[in-house]
């Protein structure tokens, strides 16, 4: 396994904000204009094509200070049931488009999935496999807050059907975790993974967050000796994003605690040396995972994907997104449905469904989407590849495109040649920027003040 090469002067040159291309074009471009009939249209392109369902559960019993996902904090249960009535009317008006279609794929988000006692966990899953065709091998995943779940929870989702588990951990640090509000039981987290490979699940998943407050890079050596000792699968560490401006809950943490930038490097530097001796492949950006596991193994065999959950292997699915603020890419269009609570209710009552904002790709997009894609997911692109799908002759398509890239391949970041754009090992910490300059939507608008820091 080829080691990454850190270069401390290039990364701080091009530490700059920018997209992560959970979709291109971005989610700015998304319209109102952009109705529910086109989002049905589209399921007409790809009608053969499986099934990915996302279901968003907005609660959460705590407010994390660093979170900027889009949540409800609240101790009521009945609540869950409420929302449970809109989204089963939902799901009945939206699965009669793909009655035809197979479900590979289910991942529950939030929020806290497991914010739902069993008996609600089971409402649910009912209610989809009543209303979709799950395919025997389907990949199950869920999210788990593992402060707020019973141990036996663990058995009743694997009774469901869960395959996979995602555990947010974020740091094992006390001192970290009371200033975020988010403090945790290591020993629990422990018996949540050892019941999880008793259940039969087939991978677990863990989340974590470096540059927060009070963390520094021997603070996070140490949490991450505690992560290896866990054995997970997959790891997801993610570099947070102190924006105060845009999410009202992370005024609560004290600017004075934040790590300086250079702290934070040394952190993500550590993160990656560390892992990647310890066996661990970088697949991108944040993202680590064993060599046998399968996003290893698609990224091996050049069929990575990428959408709004992030790096997977369901390349030729359609994604369904369900639940309020729940995104949706189908054919060639992103959707999104009603992002607050009581705009998702109305709507759900009104009409049966919640979609309020999207986009069709034309094909401009659908080119740059897919040149974004395998640079983002395999670094590397082969241009001949690119001139049979679209019919067209790369270096005359992408001639600005390419005048964009000098920098980076004058700094060694990336090479272009007759047949391949390949992006190199010091280049790989440094995607996002590679990326974008093949974004025009980014080039037309001043955007990047809409974004984090690439790293």
């Amino acid at each position: 396994m080829q080691k990454l090469v850190w270069d401390q002067a290039l990364i701080e040159k091009y530490n700059y904000s920018g997209p992560r291309y959970t979709s291109y074009p971005t989610a700015l471009e998304f319209a109102e204009s952009f109705q529910h009939s086109d989002l049905i249209k589209a399921t007409h392109t790809y009608p053969d094509r499986p099934l990915s369902l996302y279901i968003h559960i907005p609660f959460c019993h705590k407010l994390c200070y660093f979170c900027g996902c889009n949540k409800v904090i609240t101790r009521h249960q009945e609540k869950a049931d409420k929302y449970l009535d809109f989204l089963e009317k939902e799901i009945v008006q939206q699965a009669v488009h793909f009655k035809d279609r197979t479900v590979s794929q289910l991942h529950w988000g939030g929020g806290t999935p497991t914010f739902l006692l069993p008996p609600q966990i089971t409402r649910l899953m009912t209610l989809l496999r009543a209303h979709f065709n799950f395919s025997e091998q389907a990949e199950l995943s869920i999210e788990v807050d593992p402060r707020e779940i019973e141990l036996s929870t663990i058995d009743h989702l694997a009774k469901e059907g869960f395959n996979r588990l995602s555990l947010g951990v974020q740091d094992f640090n006390k001192d970290v975790q009371k200033a975020v509000n988010r403090e945790q039981d290591e020993d629990f987290i422990k018996q949540l993974l050892t019941r999880a490979k008793e259940q039969g699940f087939h991978s677990t998943n863990l989340d974590m967050i470096y540059g927060l407050p009070l963390q520094t890079k021997e603070s996070f050596a140490f949490t991450l000796e505690k992560v290896l000792a866990l054995d997970p699968a997959r790891l997801s560490i993610f570099n947070y994003a102190h924006m105060p401006s845009l999410f009202a809950a992370q005024r609560k943490i004290n600017e004075d605690d934040m790590a300086k930038p250079a702290e934070k490097l040394a952190m993500l530097q550590h993160t990656i040396e560390f892992l990647t001796e310890s066996g661990y492949q970088f697949i991108g950006m944040d993202h680590f995972a064993k060599p046998n596991d399968e996003l290893a193994l698609a990224q091996q065999q050049g069929i990575l994907h990428r959408n709004f959950q992030g790096y997977t292997t369901q390349q030729d699915a359609d994604l369904l997104g369900l639940g309020v603020s729940a995104i949706s890419q189908i054919g060639h269009c992103y959707s999104q449905n009603q992002k607050k609570l009581s705009d998702y209710y109305q709507q759900v009552e009104n009409v049966g469904h919640a979609q309020w904002r999207g986009v069709a790709l034309d094909k401009d997009d659908l080119i740059r989407r897919e040149v974004i894609k395998q640079l983002i997911c395999n670094f590397t692109l082969n241009k001949k590849d690119i001139e049979q799908q679209f019919d067209l002759n790369f270096d005359q398509y992408f001639a600005e495109d390419i005048n964009l890239l000098t920098p980076f391949i004058k700094d060694q970041l990336v090479t272009i040649d007759s047949n391949k754009v390949q992006v190199l090992l010091t280049g790989k910490l440094l995607i996002r920027n590679i990326c974008m300059c093949f974004d025009v939507y980014l080039r037309k608008q001043a955007r990047q003040q809409q974004f984090s820091r690439v790293i």
